[in-house]
């Protein structure tokens, strides 16, 4: 017998996660106008430092803002959209996406089909090219590192139909069930940017929640967050710090001890060649000076991770791959780094092939 019983998702509201992106968020906006089933619309502004909020108090009277007192990121900014809307079922919306029509109403209808899943999510394209997929959700690596489907692919030769049971979280316009993701904990609001989706759908993967992604309801996705982003090459300094932190916060907080220490040796290679690209990017510093954070907050990590813990239905064996490795097209251009990705995404499955069955 299914525990979860039939649900129909009447209303919608829609949560729109904002910091300095007056560029982008009147097209945003004005693809939530006339979602089906979207009753309500909420900007949570993260203290931004542009026209952001006066571009919606004029254009978009029946918005309602949020102004958040300082920009804790979007993680706090999500939790917060999330406790203030008035409807379980939340449309979690960056500032950069662009909804095609009836995006939430097959979202909707994808959840009410599976009431065993919290979290239904499109698939994105890119903006500037939107034959070509961008995110498409996807599976946990156990190196801390999220393994995309479809990353790039074009969308004519994406795998994938209908609705698509997956294991990743990418927040650009999920349809979430608030009451669900604030009892696995939310947002966690320390990651600032960057992994917090990942750690955000293991804890839920964890906690025995089902995650889906749904192929036919598309999102167009712009140019990101300035200074953190690399979508248009380069490696940001402030993103290999939070890439160095966040990593370890995540693993050490939702990783069986038995996981870490098997899994031990593929990522130290993995980490040997990220301190490697660090070098030759010039963010050497950054880079371990997110590890030292991570460290720095032992404490703290030590008591979500019992909570975590002592919640958990699932093994990490049966959530964790080896790979594929996700690496952006602009830091794999060259010949050489595709031969060196292809050699260390080789090594990091061949070794979880091998111990995955001793990993807790």
């Amino acid at each position: 017998m299914n525990p979860n019983p039939p649900q129909r998702i009447e209303a919608i509201s829609a949560v729109v996660c904002n910091y300095d992106g007056e560029r982008y968020l009147e097209e945003c906006l004005r693809s939530l106008v006339g979602q089906e089933r979207v009753d309500e619309v909420i900007v949570v502004d993260n203290a931004s430092t542009d026209g952001s909020v006066a571009l919606v108090r004029e254009r978009f009277p029946d918005v309602t803002v949020l102004e958040m007192e300082r920009n804790d990121g979007p993680g706090s900014a999500r939790n917060a959209g999330m406790r203030a809307a008035r409807n379980r079922w939340v449309l979690a919306v960056d500032n950069d996406a662009v909804l095609t029509p009836s995006v939430a109403a097959r979202l909707a209808a994808a959840l009410e089909a599976r009431p065993d899943a919290v979290v239904a999510q499109p698939r994105s394209v890119l903006y500037d090219d939107p034959g070509r997929v961008h995110y498409d959700a996807g599976r946990f690596h156990y190196c801390g590192l999220l393994s995309l489907r479809n990353f790039y692919r074009p969308l004519a030769e994406a795998e994938g139909e209908g609705t698509v049971e997956v294991d990743a979280l990418i927040g650009i316009a999920p349809l979430v069930d608030r009451d669900a993701l604030l009892a696995s904990g939310g947002y966690d609001e320390d990651f600032f940017y960057l992994a917090e989706d990942f750690d955000l759908a293991l804890r839920l993967r964890l906690d025995g929640h089902r995650l889906l992604a749904v192929e036919d309801a598309l999102v167009l996705h712009r140019g990101g967050t300035a200074g953190l982003s690399f979508r248009g090459g380069g490696y940001p300094e402030r993103r290999a710090y939070l890439h160095a932190r966040n990593r370890w916060m995540l693993m050490l907080k939702g990783y069986r001890l038995r996981t870490l220490l098997f899994a031990a040796p593929g990522i130290l290679v993995y980490e040997t060649v990220f301190t490697l690209f660090s070098l030759a990017q010039g963010h050497l510093k950054a880079q371990l000076s997110g590890k030292a954070a991570a460290l720095g907050c032992w404490r703290e990590l030590m008591r979500k991770r019992r909570e975590i813990q002592a919640r958990r239905r699932v093994a990490d064996r049966d959530l964790f791959v080896g790979g594929p490795l996700t690496i952006s097209p602009s830091l794999v251009a060259s010949a050489p780094a595709r031969l060196a990705i292809g050699v260390l995404d080789g090594i990091l499955r061949a070794w979880w092939a091998l111990v995955r069955p001793l990993a807790g």
